[in-house]
């Protein structure tokens, strides 16, 4: 077996970016953001479902629900009713219970801390 060098590292790595900024879907909404709980929406979103099911939906859910305090705020009527038609609707009940954390906990600003997040 061959050992792992830095370099070998370093080359791997602009191997990787290189086809990423190739062929990678840069368009998609949650990749031009730096917003926390939009990255969370759509790592939530996209667990088990298409990009192009969660495309169409990814703007609906950040218009209805902008951030951690109006999802927590939601009936959770109101977000499995945007939520419709991205199944699996644990993940949004997941969702708006992690908003309601966030906001109780942590004033609506999600931890950048891993130690804080896992506590």
């Amino acid at each position: 077996m061959k050992e792992i060098t830095p370099e070998g590292i370093r080359h791997f790595r602009k191997v990787v970016y290189q086809y990423y900024r190739k062929h990678g879907r840069n368009n998609l909404p949650w990749r031009n953001t730096d917003n926390p709980y939009h990255i969370l929406v759509s790592e939530i979103m996209l667990q088990q479902t298409q990009v192009e099911r969660v495309t169409a939906k990814y703007a609906q859910f950040i218009a209805a629900f902008p951030d951690f305090s109006s999802l927590s705020r939601a009936t959770l009527r109101e977000v499995l009713a945007v939520w419709q038609g991205l199944g699996y609707n644990r993940r949004a009940v997941a969702l708006k219970n992690c908003a309601r954390t966030v906001v109780a906990e942590f004033g609506g600003m999600l931890p950048s801390s891993a130690d804080m997040l896992s506590a």
